[in-house]
């Protein structure tokens, strides 16, 4: 059966006087929800200068912890995710159209980036849109699940800007995605099989801006225990920055299920 242990901290870094970094996580109460939902992990981070970022990441992520908590058994997670991100996005969106703006504010501005991942028999699914990211650690190697919705990623992808040059870029932060920004969105979800001792790594940008990919993997690897490699990480990520919030969740597999199909039902493999 799957066994899953995890670790998650938000910090609101050296700089900032708020934390505007949402995370929780849905844990399955017994072994049946095991198999009919699994686990999901959920962060999200309120987009800066946005009227109450907080506020849309707490909305967003306890909004796709409700939604998967009480979806139907066994429902594919590639679907269910994508649904519950389009649901969060309107859950943002209409919080923010009803928020009353501070002064000198504009109304119906609130914004957030999301990462999800859940976890059953085998697989990870994995959806997202913003620049929060998913990691797959695996024999000291990380590598990152997601790509960043925003305007120097496309760059790069297109071939405009070069990995270095997008490092420094002012417009490094400019999001071309986010939850909240319209009434629809089209986060992008990638499923992939685990195996026992995989990590996976979600976390804000106030980590990934901050460490390298190498670093990240070598104090995670370099650290057992996850409640200490999650602090290692963020005050690693302060000390190199501290700019930003830093937020993070880390998850070993311990042992998977191994699943096959028949007719439409899902059978063990031994």
């Amino acid at each position: 059966m799957l066994d899953v242990e995890f670790a998650q901290i938000s910090d609101m870094g050296r700089v900032r006087t708020n934390n505007e970094d949402s995370i929780d996580c849905f844990l399955p109460r017994n072994e049946a929800e095991v198999r009919s939902h699994g686990w999901l992990f959920v962060l999200a981070d309120g987009v800066g200068g946005q009227q109450r970022g907080e506020v849309a990441s707490r909305v967003a992520v306890e909004s796709m912890v409700a939604g998967f908590s009480s979806a139907p058994s066994a429902e594919p997670h590639t679907s269910l995710l994508s649904r519950l991100v389009q649901s969060a996005n309107t859950d943002v969106y209409e919080t923010g159209q009803s928020a009353t703006a501070a002064p000198g504010e504009p109304s119906g501005k609130m914004a957030t980036t999301v990462v999800a991942c859940a976890l059953r028999h085998a697989s990870a699914v994995v959806a997202h849109a913003g620049d929060s990211r998913c990691y797959l650690i695996r024999q000291g190697v990380a590598s990152q699940l997601t790509r960043d919705h925003t305007l120097v990623a496309e760059q790069v992808r297109l071939g405009v800007l070069s990995k270095e040059d997008a490092a420094t870029s002012l417009n490094r932060h400019v999001l071309t995605r986010s939850l909240g920004t319209n009434l629809f969105v089209s986060p992008d979800t990638r499923l992939v099989e685990i195996a026992p001792a995989d990590i996976l790594l979600q976390c804000s940008d106030g980590l990934h801006g901050a460490l390298s990919d190498s670093e990240i993997a070598r104090i995670v690897g370099s650290t057992p225990n996850l409640s200490e490699a999650a602090s290692r990480l963020v005050e690693a990520a302060n000390h190199s920055d501290g700019g930003d919030n830093v937020a993070l969740q880390l998850m070993r597999v311990r042992s998977v299920e191994r699943m096959g199909m028949y007719r439409g039902r899902p059978y063990k493999l031994y």
